[in-house]
């Protein structure tokens, strides 16, 4: 299996999922239908599906143009609210690894660092991030996956874990307020010095 990882808008990825014998692909979180359209016929593969992972529209606004550019194509989700849906996925469909929708690992790791300086399941300093991650990964070291922990709850004031949900995500929202303004296509320059992009041109 194949993952193209495809680096739209500000600070999104679209992901491009090959088959490499059937030569089938499935499209994840399309926003920009026409560059999706143009790594598919630069790869020679057939798409059949698109998983769309919630309604924002910078994750799902592509869905209806590829819709009717592909008529019968698959449009898989878990929220009815995501543009043109043909099946909602069941709870419990999961994929084994992580891709971030957003490039802000490095912020993210900030905000970890803070909530739990003593965790020591931190990444090293010269473990470069990299899409993606594992599930179980995320759960050593990602405080939205961890609110029933001590340290978690403490930073938060919080005890029930969605009162630990919600104090993260207000504190996430301050911390990036608080941090230097992102650059025009940074994270994407990051992005290709980690090596999760190719230097050919639209690649």
């Amino acid at each position: 299996m194949k993952v193209k990882v495809i680096p739209v808008l500000e600070d999104n990825y679209m992901y491009l999922v090959i088959e490499e014998l059937t030569r089938e692909a499935v499209a994840v979180d399309v926003a920009v239908p026409k560059r999706l359209l143009e790594i598919v016929g630069r790869e020679g593969v057939s798409l059949t599906a698109v998983l769309t992972t919630h309604h924002h529209w910078d994750h799902a606004r592509g869905n209806p143009e590829l819709a009717r550019l592909r008529p019968g194509l698959a449009v898989l989700g878990a929220d009815e609210r995501i543009f043109s849906l043909t099946r909602r996925l069941a709870h419990g469909e999961e994929l084994r690894k992580v891709f971030c929708g957003h490039e802000h690992t490095l912020s993210n790791l900030e905000f970890a660092q803070k909530v739990e300086p003593c965790n020591d399941h931190k990444r090293d300093e010269d473990d470069v991030p990299t899409v993606p991650s594992t599930l179980g990964e995320e759960r050593l070291y990602n405080p939205f996956l961890r609110v029933a922990e001590e340290p978690v709850r403490k930073f938060t004031g919080k005890a029930v874990p969605a009162d630990v949900l919600e104090a993260l995500c207000k504190e996430r929202a301050r911390f990036e307020q608080a941090g230097e303004p992102r650059q025009p296509q940074a994270r994407a320059l990051l992005a290709l010095q980690w090596g999760l992009l190719s230097a050919a041109p639209h690649d």
